[in-house]
């Protein structure tokens, strides 16, 4: 993903991009159809009844599987409730109001994990996957590595970007924000409770891309390449640990 360039061209790209005309500018939303989405979860046990949960490599959220609403990620609770031993309900909410359900199903030799998870969209309508989550780890129970190929068909996902400082982009997704500086530098990422620092560079006009790491260990690289006319944004994502690279199609709202 990393694209060795010159150092003429990243200053070129600062110096002629850098304002609310930046191509990259706008709202996008996923083209589930044509994206290869791999789901990365990460789930560690911590004692009887007590979870720590890390989804799609976003902090991590400590849990005791009660059915209490308690603090989660930014702006959101997380409430989580063992049925049995082999299901979990998992419920988020943001001001109160349930905006992701899901049940965990383990199979019967521990191999695999169904999620029947249910969001809420931007249109205010509810989409149900089916997601199966296979085992990356030696681990057993719901604790361990999980990894899903399984496309997310009917999921609307949409990514805003915005100008942000003198020189950089903010990515807003639901529940995320990336506030970037794209002087090839790591920078603390705003409003961060790890050590996350974020560098980004230009590689031209129609290609950027950004590194997360959390102290000195890289989690993810991303890289954004914009279609000659402008309307197609296609973002690939490489996640630490994970063996297949997502490649998000977004379309020009």
């Amino acid at each position: 993903m990393q694209t060795i360039i010159s150092v003429a061209v990243g200053s070129l790209a600062a110096s002629t991009f850098w304002t609310a005309n930046d191509p990259f500018v706008g709202k996008w939303r996923l083209d589930v159809s044509r994206s290869t989405i791999v789901d990365e979860m990460r789930v560690e046990a911590l004692g009887p009844d007590r979870y720590r949960f890390n989804f799609e490599g976003a902090p991590a959220e400590t849990i005791v599987a009660d059915g209490t609403d308690q603090p989660g990620l930014p702006g959101t609770t997380l409430s989580v409730k063992a049925e049995d031993a082999r299901t979990l309900m998992v419920v988020r909410k943001q001001d109160g109001h349930i905006i992701v359900s899901a049940t965990w199903k383990l199979s019967e030799d521990g191999r695999t994990l169904r999620d029947a998870f249910t969001s809420l969209q931007p249109d205010g309508s509810s989409v149900t996957v089916d997601y199966l989550y296979k085992r990356m780890s030696p681990t057993s129970g719901f604790a361990g590595a999980w990894e899903s190929a399984t496309k997310p068909v009917g999921l609307k996902v949409e990514l805003g970007i915005q100008p942000y400082d003198k020189n950089g982009l903010s990515f807003v997704s639901p529940g995320s924000t990336k506030s970037v500086i794209f002087d090839g530098r790591d920078h603390a990422a705003p409003d961060a409770k790890e050590h996350l620092t974020l560098s980004g560079r230009r590689n031209g006009a129609r290609t950027l891309e950004y590194t997360e790491r959390n102290g000195s260990k890289v989690e993810r690289a991303r890289q954004f390449e914009l279609s000659r006319d402008g309307r197609t944004l296609t973002e690939t994502l490489r996640a630490a640990d994970q063996t297949i690279p997502d490649v998000l199609i977004f379309e020009r709202e």
